[in-house]
């Protein structure tokens, strides 16, 4: 979805108001993160590495040294891998408003160029974030002059308290599903029992698809559509193989600190417990890359100073929160690009 010549005066006048409960917004949650002795800081966008996860795609620019030689540089897909360095540095509360870019993402819900709410908080559980979102939502809705989030016709409470599901119970409730038997205690995965019991509920299977693939085609077609109806929900413990940065869960292996907020069916933001084993998270970037390679002929290079830093780095949580989205849902727009104030041109 594109927004031709959003610059006409009179489809500026249409988009205004959004854009002014967008800058509210930021400044009501700038005051909260104020007042929570948060320090705001500003990543930069150029990084070696734009992340590594596998459909994870980034913008690649070349960035030419005095020498004259250039060197393969990354719009950042997150501003992650730098905040995590400042807390290796020492810092304990920071957040940024930052502008990240992904590729092969375009529509009501994406864009290649999108503002990402990203917050560290330094020895805390990875479910005070919970609570975070849960301020953020209300924050939005008044400073939106609103009592509902509205995407399509989906409507959310952003004032009542958020549900926690269990991602193994969702799959339960919404798929019959036991997600947990297809896990073992080392993260290993059984991919035919999953591909069974999926197909069993009618989702279907393709005969190249990996436990992964599988678990994200149940997640998108059985259980997000429930997802955020109402109330706001908090989707938590991911099963380890799709952990990412996440740390595993200390009273189950299969498990891990990771979880997603939904409202209105619009997935919000992404928390994780941090992962600061080096050695795993080196294991994890290489498999994901190895699978990159397969399904899309491509890699990214692996950030050797964050992996340094991870060894440093103290136990953390930290979450990152679409705020394009966010606004979206506060404002009823029907997509991300009406909140945004100069959207990316589609070349198309």
């Amino acid at each position: 979805m594109s927004n031709p010549q959003w610059w006409q005066p009179h489809r500026h006048l249409d988009r205004r108001p959004a854009l002014l409960a967008r800058n509210r917004i930021q400044r009501a949650i700038r005051g909260w993160l104020d007042a929570n002795d948060f320090l705001e800081v500003d990543p930069a966008a150029l990084a070696i590495s734009p992340g590594n996860e596998t459909h994870l795609h980034g913008f690649a620019t070349a960035m030419i040294g005095n020498d004259g030689q250039p060197r393969q540089m990354y719009l950042h897909t997150s501003p992650e891998f730098a905040m995590k360095k400042l807390l290796a540095a020492g810092e304990r509360r920071i957040a940024a408003f930052a502008h990240v870019w992904r590729n092969r993402e375009r529509g009501p819900l994406h864009h290649p160029e999108f503002t990402m709410l990203e917050w560290y908080r330094v020895g805390e559980a990875y479910t005070v974030l919970m609570d975070d979102c849960a301020d953020f939502l209300m924050l939005a809705a008044e400073a939106a002059g609103t009592s509902e989030f509205r995407f399509r016709d989906i409507v959310c409470d952003p004032y009542a308290s958020p549900e926690r599901l269990g991602v193994a119970e969702a799959f339960a409730a919404h798929a019959g599903i036991d997600l947990l038997a297809t896990i073992a205690a080392d993260g290993s995965t059984d991919r035919a029992g999953l591909a069974a019991m999926a197909t069993t509920a009618g989702i279907r299977v393709a005969e190249d698809d990996t436990w992964s693939d599988i678990f994200s085609r149940v997640l998108a077609e059985r259980v997000e559509p429930h997802l955020g109806h109402g109330v706001a929900t908090i989707l938590d413990r991911y099963p380890t193989p799709e952990a990412a940065l996440a740390r595993r869960c200390p009273d189950d292996p299969r498990l891990s600190e990771r979880f997603e907020l939904y409202a209105c069916g619009v997935e919000l933001a992404n928390g994780f417990g941090e992962l600061t084993d080096p050695v795993e998270q080196r294991a994890r970037f290489q498999a994901d890359m190895a699978e990159k390679a397969r399904i899309y002929g491509e890699t990214y290079p692996l950030d050797e100073d964050l992996l340094a830093a991870l060894a440093r780095m103290p136990a953390a949580s930290g979450i990152a929160l679409g705020f394009d989205r966010l606004v979206m849902l506060a404002t009823a727009a029907p997509s991300i690009e009406a909140v945004m104030w100069t959207p990316v041109p589609d070349p198309a």
